[in-house]
């Protein structure tokens, strides 16, 4: 899948049934070695009750369920906002 083919797909949380926004071109962390995406970076002043520094939100790669031709489904974690929130 190319990047190009990211852009613009809303992003959906299947266990709180919530859209999270919609993916840009500049929201993804990529390791620079492989070229692989490490995570979604989800532009936010609040997320789940929590407040976010740097206005955004890390959701690694691992939590990412389907990609579909208009949405992202992800499913977070309940102890979320431990280690995922870096």
């Amino acid at each position: 899948m190319r990047l190009s083919e990211l852009s613009g797909k809303e992003i959906v949380d299947v266990k709180r049934a919530e859209r999270l926004g919609v993916l840009g071109q500049t929201d993804l962390e990529i390791d620079e070695r492989t070229g692989q995406i490490k995570a979604l970076i989800i532009p936010s002043l609040k997320w789940f009750g929590l407040k976010k520094q740097g206005n955004e939100v890390r959701v690694s790669w691992q939590h990412i369920r389907k990609i579909g031709t208009d949405m992202i489904i992800i499913d977070i974690p309940d102890d979320f906002g431990t280690e995922e929130a870096e």
